[in-house]
């Protein structure tokens, strides 16, 4: 039998997810206190005792878990190969299952809420653009380049571009356009080695 914490911590889990979940098919305006009850199965008042900020608490929070996962997903991508080019491929592709694993229904929730962001949300805003720079650490991590900042807005390129495929693989219903992406980038890569 589970102690009133493991419940506490099994209903407050199951709303981040859920924030989580709708975050991803619908950005900020899919992710409202009642569609988190209703994707969470949790009894409404749950969420302000978990989450006495509201939407915005759940919001952030989401998107903290989430983007710890998705540098976890990335260090795994970029890690399975070593050379440069091979390690955009790797990355692209492991994107490109991703999407097709969620029927070309989710996002990246960093990205989806961006696109909802009034100028009454700062906090919101603030924790998507942290979400981000976690992921540009991520992917800076694995090119050693010698000069940083050309590191860090090859890493800003390889991320703008992933962005860019969720939103054209989800209306396409296709993972092409992160396998093309990540065909030309490494490419890109590969001449910039040679050159």
């Amino acid at each position: 039998m589970r102690t009133a914490d493991e419940k506490d911590t099994g209903t407050r889990e199951k709303l981040l997810q859920a924030a989580i979940t709708l975050m991803r098919r619908s950005g900020l305006s899919g992710a409202g206190i009642n569609e988190i009850v209703r994707e969470s199965g949790a009894p409404k008042g749950s969420v302000y005792h978990f989450f006495p900020g509201g939407k915005q608490q759940i919001v952030k929070e989401g998107l903290e878990q989430y983007s710890a996962r998705v540098v976890g997903f990335i260090d795994a991508s970029l890690s399975s190969r070593r050379k440069p080019a091979a390690k955009v491929k790797a990355l692209f592709n492991a994107f490109a299952e991703r999407i097709e694993r969620g029927q070309f229904r989710h996002s990246c929730p960093a990205g989806t809420v961006c696109l909802d962001l009034d100028s009454d949300v700062e906090d919101l805003r603030i924790a998507v653009a942290a979400s981000f720079d976690r992921y540009l650490e991520a992917i800076e991590a694995h090119f050693p380049f010698r000069d940083r900042r050309r590191a860090k807005a090859f890493a800003g390129l390889l991320l703008t571009a992933i962005e860019g495929a969720y939103i054209r693989g989800r209306a396409d219903r296709s993972s092409k356009p992160f396998r093309e992406a990540g065909a030309w980038l490494a490419q890109l890569v590969e001449d910039a080695r040679t050159h």
